[in-house]
């Protein structure tokens, strides 16, 4: 090929998810092209939630009735969200607490743990860039991404 045009040079990546997604999870591939929330020691980590989403097909279109008048919100979810992946560094929730530059896999519920002696290659979604590391399950830390 003479030339082959560069599909993303900058910014995260973006996605349509596959179920219902918040800003700080671990993402994973899923059937038809669609993103979820990653497994505990996924190996098709895409990256990090950058922001929050929600599958197309539930997005709520119809109103409901309130004090007998039909109300429906004016600010949908978005139905495309982004993550970041490949050296970006942001926050993310710990499930354990994890030393400065410890390697992450993902754990359950989107969250990274601290990988353990011998991991899968394939599952290490990051580095604990925290710098005084990340003392508390379920606190929020800055991970540099894989």
């Amino acid at each position: 090929m003479a030339a082959v045009p560069i599909r993303t040079k900058t910014g995260p990546g973006t996605g349509i998810p596959a179920e219902p997604i918040l800003g700080g999870q671990v993402v994973e591939g899923r059937t038809a092209g669609r993103v979820g929330v990653a497994a505990a020691g996924s190996v098709k980590v895409l990256g990090i939630a950058v922001t929050d989403g929600i599958a197309p097909e539930a997005q709520t279109l119809t109103a409901t009735v309130v004090s007998g008048r039909p109300v429906l919100n004016a600010t949908p979810l978005p139905t495309v969200f982004s993550y970041a992946y490949g050296g970006q560094e942001v926050p993310a929730v710990y499930a354990a607490p994890a030393a400065f530059g410890e390697k992450l896999v993902a754990a359950a519920g989107g969250k990274v743990t601290p990988a353990d002696a011998t991991p899968d290659a394939r599952t290490i979604v990051g580095t604990c860039t925290e710098p005084n590391g990340v003392t508390a399950a379920n606190a929020v830390g800055l991970v540099r991404t894989a």
